[in-house]
């Protein structure tokens, strides 16, 4: 007797409503905010089955933004996201573990400045909804925290009383919708 491999539906992200943001200490007394507005790529899964799914994530390094224009020049400079030479921040995803209920690990491969590192992106489904043309919506947050040297953005400057201008971790929040394929 042959198992048959699970049905995989095909989901897109919605870049008109999705988002990746970030969050990094600034002074080491504030966090600034910011995001990256094109997003594109795709989830798979089975019906109900999320730990046998799949995750690619594309953005775009340059819709960095941060509500400050001659920040956001310096962000996509050569001093951190170089664009010109790495125009896109890529996940892929390795395996999916289901924690409680609709919360589960996305344990994947994050590529930023053609550096590759293995993050865990803890994720909880916000649901399921038919939309007025029709089509299946799905919701996805996920978070997680990573350290900026370790991707090769080590741009800092030193402060006279001590400190650096900018903090190494840098927390990340993904706000997905999905439409079914």
């Amino acid at each position: 007797m042959t198992a048959t491999a699970p049905v995989l539906t095909t989901w897109t992200i919605d870049a008109a409503h999705s988002a990746a943001a970030f969050a990094v200490k600034h002074l080491m007394i504030s966090t600034v905010r910011g995001r990256f507005s094109h997003l594109t790529g795709s989830v798979e899964f089975p019906e109900g089955d999320y730990a046998a799914g799949h995750v690619d994530v594309t953005i775009d390094a340059s819709s960095i933004d941060t509500r400050e224009d001659r920040r956001d020049a310096h962000l996509r400079s050569a001093d951190f996201f170089d664009v010109e030479r790495f125009p896109s921040l890529t996940f892929k995803s390795r395996k999916v573990q289901a924690v409680k209920g609709d919360t589960f690990q996305v344990v994947g491969d994050l590529t930023i400045r053609d550096i590759t590192r293995e993050v865990v992106l803890d994720v909880e489904a916000e649901g399921f909804q038919k939309d007025p043309w029709g089509g299946q919506r799905a919701g996805f947050s996920a978070t997680t925290k990573i350290n900026r040297k370790d991707f090769g953005l080590t741009w800092n400057q030193a402060l006279e009383t001590g400190g650096l201008l900018v903090g190494d971790d840098v927390k990340i929040s993904l706000d997905v919708e999905l439409t079914r394929s």
